[in-house]
C-alpha cells in the first residue's frame, strides 16, 4: 500500500513564493508517476503538474509554467512544488496524488489550502 501526506499551505501575498511537500510511504516501487491537483472555491479541479516518478519526466498546465516546479528530493520518497510568483488566481485547496502500476484508482492525500491574498 501507499500512503500520502502534503504539507506546506498557507497564506502569502501576490507575487511571493511557497513550497508543497507530499511525503510517500509504503511500497514505493509501485507508484508510477505523481502530480498535483487544485481547487478553488465553486470551480472544477484542474491538474497542474505531474512527474514519472522513476523518469523524472514532468508535464504542467499552461498557466502555470514557468511559475511552478515540480521535482524528486533527494530521497526520492518526497515530491516538491515549488510555486513562485503567485496569483491571487492560483488560490486553492492543493491534493498530492499517485498512479499505481497496474491499477486505475489513483492514491490522494489530504490537501491543503493555499491563499494568495494582499
Amino acid at each position: 500500500q501507499v500512503q500520502l501526506v502534503e504539507s506546506g499551505g498557507g497564506l502569502v501575498q501576490p507575487g511571493g513564493s511557497l513550497r508543497l511537500s507530499c511525503a510517500a510511504s509504503g511500497s514505493i516501487s509501485s507508484i508510477n508517476n505523481m502530480g498535483w491537483y487544485r481547487q478553488a472555491p465553486g470551480k472544477a479541479h484542474e491538474s497542474i503538474a505531474s512527474i514519472i516518478f522513476d523518469d523524472e519526466t514532468t508535464t504542467y498546465l499552461d498557466s502555470v509554467k514557468g511559475r511552478f516546479t515540480i521535482s524528486r528530493d533527494n530521497a526520492k520518497n518526497t515530491v516538491l512544488l515549488q510555486m513562485n510568483s503567485l496569483k491571487p488566481e492560483d488560490t486553492a485547496v492543493y491534493y498530492c496524488n499517485a498512479d499505481l502500476f497496474g491499477d486505475d484508482r489513483p492514491i490522494w492525500a489530504q490537501g491543503t489550502q493555499v491563499t494568495v491574498s494582499s
